[in-house]
């Protein structure tokens, strides 16, 4: 299929024309409470409490924009893991990124918007939330019909079967764990975050746990802050922990109710996953900018064609510097504003809403300016009243290779869980 703009023209448009107005597919809340109760028996309760968790539908993207960005998926990969990206990332990375560790990347997170002519990745995640949540949301979808069903499934399991999913995902942990340990037993996991229990995604720690404990590992959630360092080990509640995983959003550690963990990854004294020179080599948001660069993209090996198909891809991105202060105000408007080290729209400003002082507080800090992606829009009813809402779409990559997608509806200027009708929704993928 020629992956050119030329191809995208209106006539191959239907997943716009659907998402405009089909609702005869939709997220059966009865069958996702049951999945959930069999889960997580009464915890499955959480979501009665987190209302902007799941979007009641679902999102239709077409075949190109498919394989647009599973090419992007690819290439950006291929691009971060070359010697040349190696080297540049850590000549700007903190020294704590600079320890010598593999970083893999585990399962990323490729956030784009599909409002214009190609998809444009707008951000990369290394701890991208949603996973386990969105496996459940897409198999708890119900159509008007039930001669659907298992279409539907097929759609919405991108190129791994749905059923395939957990498996993966345990098989990647054990990997990091293997090539970390050479072989030695796994006996421990710990899912760390800030006040664990009060973080949205909550649910989700649940899931993972139930899916490591039936892989047989010991998984406690654990706040960061109780996590303790002895006899050149990590403990938490009393037991050795052979692995973490790192859902904090303090990437380097700095933190001081992160201490201990930056102690155990300093000291190599338990896995972590994903750590410091993870994010320092998939997600700072200079990558963006970066990987625009055709001079480092040839030293990474990409032929015409795939530097052409990045930059097609990645939209315009550029590290603030004060001394161009005055040109980048003069454009605000049409540019989006982001911390380098920030995550899930924290701290992040639209040009169009900035205020001068908000301004001068982006420039005193470490931000990258990027163009503004046009999303892509999606129709809801909400109270029997419809509604148009905006969406990105997020896909869960590990290896260059697509996992599973999933779309988050939002009103506004960023992504967030607090829009009637809004939250994740599972993503279907027509064919070609």
């Amino acid at each position: 299929m020629n992956l050119t703009p030329a191809s995208q023209g209106t006539s191959t448009r239907q997943a716009t024309a659907l998402n405009a107005a089909c609702q005869c597919i939709w997220l059966d809340r009865h069958r996702l409470r049951e999945q959930l109760e069999q889960s997580l028996g009464e915890a499955h309760l959480l979501l009665d409490s987190r209302p902007g968790l799941a979007a009641g539908g679902v999102v239709f993207i077409d075949a190109h924009d498919a394989m647009a960005m599973d090419r992007t998926a690819g290439l950006v990969r291929r691009a971060l893991k070359s010697p040349a990206y190696a080297r540049h990332v850590e000549e700007h990375a903190p020294p704590i990124a600079r320890l010598s560790r593999p970083a893999e990347g585990g399962v990323l997170g490729l956030d784009f918007h599909l409002g214009g002519l190609e998809p444009q990745l707008i951000e990369i995640n290394t701890n991208p939330g949603g996973l386990l949540i969105n496996l459940e949301l897409a198999r708890a979808l119900a159509a008007c019909c039930d001669c659907l069903a298992e279409p539907v499934a097929r759609l919405a399991a991108s190129a791994m079967p749905l059923a395939g999913l957990p498996s993966r995902v345990v098989e990647g942990f054990l990997a990091e764990w293997v090539t970390a340990r050479n072989g030695a037993p796994l006996t421990t996991v710990a899912i760390v975050d800030d006040d664990p229990a009060a973080q949205y995604l909550y649910p989700e720690f649940l899931l993972y746990q139930r899916l490591f404990e039936s892989a047989g590992w010991r998984t406690p959630i654990v706040d960061a802050s109780a996590l303790e360092a002895r006899d050149g080990a990590l403990f938490a509640d009393g037991r050795r922990v052979d692995l973490v995983y790192n859902r904090v959003t303090d990437f380097y550690l700095a933190e001081d109710r992160h201490a201990v963990l930056r102690q155990a990854y300093e000291a190599d004294s338990a896995v972590i996953t994903p750590h410091p020179a993870t994010h320092a080599r998939w997600a700072d948001k200079r990558l963006l900018a970066w990987l625009r660069d055709e001079a480092l993209l040839r030293a990474a090996g990409l032929d015409d064609g795939e530097r052409a198909h990045l930059l097609q891809t990645i939209p315009p991105t550029e590290i603030v510097a004060p001394g161009a202060a005055d040109d980048l105000w003069r454009r605000r408007k049409e540019l989006f504003f982001k911390p380098v080290d920030g995550y899930g729209s924290k701290a992040a400003y639209r040009g169009d809403k900035l205020t001068r002082a908000t301004f001068d507080h982006v420039l005193a800090h470490r931000y990258v300016a990027q163009a503004v992606a046009p999303t892509s829009m999606r129709r809801v009813v909400i109270d029997g009243k419809e509604s148009d809402l905006r969406v990105d779409v997020r896909n869960y990559c590990s290896g260059g290779e697509t996992w599973l997608r999933a779309a988050r509806l939002f009103r506004g200027q960023t992504t967030n869980f607090r829009t009637p009708g809004g939250g994740f929704a599972p993503v279907l993928t027509l064919p070609a």
